[in-house]
């Protein structure tokens, strides 16, 4: 047969805009994915607003990039500003500040990892409820008996409430979700009473509860179910993790999910450092450049059309190797698990690392201070080079900030999906997501909904990954009749 190109655009229950492309052909007698483009067709500018801004305004405005997790955004910036105005020592404020992040933070990881998993995923595998926007929807075979689906749309409905109140527990300190005010460099906003954290543990402990008997047990009676997605879907098999929830307040602290990074399928959990990690355009709609570090290539320029490219996302590398990053990149550089690297994989990864943040929450929760201010105030420093390195529920997130004469003079953002749903970069090796796409047996090119379990178990996210252009001056711009202009 001649190979067949299916293309899915937009892909639905992701945040933002993507496109993938696969090519399918029969191989040794299976109908087959053999080669498959990722393409990013929004973009953002948040770190052209930055520029020129005071450096506090950070936290605030990258904190926008993403409805999801904006507490990740906000954190990472807090973290560069932190070191770039020299916010450090071993005090109560700080301690306070730490605890507070922590518990933010841990709330939004949980909220997402629910979100993921039944919302976005789950109808994937399960046939969808009898009502929009569910239907129409591809079919997903007929594998599980009518209980078993009972159980997964019942529990779907108890995740929605679930997420709601990982929102509201966020909030109690957050002061609103998504888009908190309170990450803020030298600490946070919010100081903590007896009474709002009797309130915060009304919250918790059922979650812990839901998760330990709900959550966690569903993703494994469906990995039990769907086991051929325990081998597909792995990709170069490559995990990279910078680690976050920071445990002390020390310069360089340990982390409840750790930094590393796993090639392969080594055992070996080797450094990560920072500077070996460079974003390449050749296939992106950007001006070539020689592979820049990230604060170098804030100043972005916009190339499109132009040969060869097909996305709007870059392709970051760290020592020129493509890395998967995420939950599964977290727990497995952690210790907590030892599968391999699939699609199920990922989910099962996901739902364990949420139970583990909910439980450290707890010791958090009775570690926070009540009555006790968590910010530490220091001057702005004029000139300063920094990075935040932390974790958004979908992986490795960095931030790196440039100060010079008391304003930000450059801000790059290198999220997660720019990782996971890179194009090909300035070699020609594909990104994680279309190498994981390789291989997998399709049935039906019209309804490749094998595609759409790989896709999804990632989580993209385009409204983090993707950049903004700026027209030319001269440039006609086309406004929609009825606005004005």
């Amino acid at each position: 047969m001649p190979v067949i190109t299916a293309v899915i655009d937009p892909i639905t229950r992701i945040e933002g805009h993507l496109k993938v492309e696969v090519k399918v052909d029969t191989v040794n007698g299976v109908q087959q994915v053999v080669d498959a483009y990722s393409v990013g067709t929004l973009f953002r500018g948040f770190e052209k607003l930055l520029e020129g801004r005071d450096p506090r305004d950070a936290t605030l405005i990258t904190s926008r990039i993403c409805g999801v997790c904006p507490t990740s955004h906000a954190h990472a910036a807090a973290l560069a500003l932190d070191h770039a105005y020299g916010v450090e020592g071993d005090t109560e404020a700080r301690t306070a500040a730490r605890l507070l992040r922590n518990l933010v933070h841990g709330a939004c990881f949980i909220e997402s990892a629910i979100l993921h998993f039944y919302p976005l995923s789950l109808p994937d595998f399960i046939p969808g409820m009898p009502l929009a926007p569910w239907l129409p929807g591809w079919d997903v075979g007929r594998r599980l008996d009518s209980g078993t689906v009972s159980r997964f749309t019942a529990h779907f409905l108890e995740a929605l409430a679930q997420r709601r109140h990982c929102h509201e527990m966020g909030a109690i300190y957050g002061g609103k979700l998504p888009h908190t005010p309170a990450f803020i460099m030298g600490g946070f906003t919010a100081v903590a009473t007896a009474e709002d954290k009797a309130l915060f543990q009304q919250y918790l402990e059922p979650l812990i509860t839901w998760i330990e008997g709900t959550y966690v047990p569903d993703v494994e009676l469906l990995a039990s179910l769907w086991d051929e997605y325990q081998e597909l879907g792995k990709g170069y098999g490559h995990l990279l993790a910078f680690g976050v929830f920071e445990q002390d307040n020390t310069a360089a602290p340990t982390l409840l999910l750790s930094r590393g990074r796993k090639v392969g399928g080594a055992p070996e959990v080797l450094p990560v450092d920072a500077l070996k990690i460079k974003e390449q355009v050749r296939h992106s709609w950007y001006a070539d450049t020689d592979g820049s570090k990230p604060v170098q290539e804030s100043d972005t320029q916009p190339v499109y059309p132009k040969a060869g490219a097909y996305s709007w996302l870059k392709a970051p590398r760290y020592a020129g190797v493509p890395y998967e990053v995420g939950s599964l990149a977290r727990m497995t550089v952690s210790g907590d698990y030892r599968g391999g690297v699939s699609v199920m994989d990922r989910h099962l990864a996901r739902a364990r690392e949420a139970l583990k943040i909910a439980l450290a929450m707890r010791v958090w929760l009775r570690e926070l201070p009540t009555g006790r201010g968590a910010y530490t105030h220091r001057e702005n420093p004029g000139i300063a080079t920094s990075d935040g390195l932390t974790e958004a529920p979908r992986g490795a997130l960095g931030h790196w900030l440039q100060v010079a004469d008391a304003r930000i003079a450059k801000y790059q953002v290198v999220t997660p999906t720019c990782w996971n749903l890179s194009p090909r970069d300035d070699g020609g090796q594909r990104g994680p997501l279309e190498q994981a796409l390789l291989n997998l047996p399709v049935a039906n090119v019209d309804q490749p909904i094998e595609v759409l379990r790989v896709v999804h178990s990632f989580d993209p996210c385009l409204d983090c990954a993707t950049h903004v252009t700026r027209a030319d001056p001269g440039a006609t711009a086309l406004v929609p009749q009825g606005l004005p202009t």
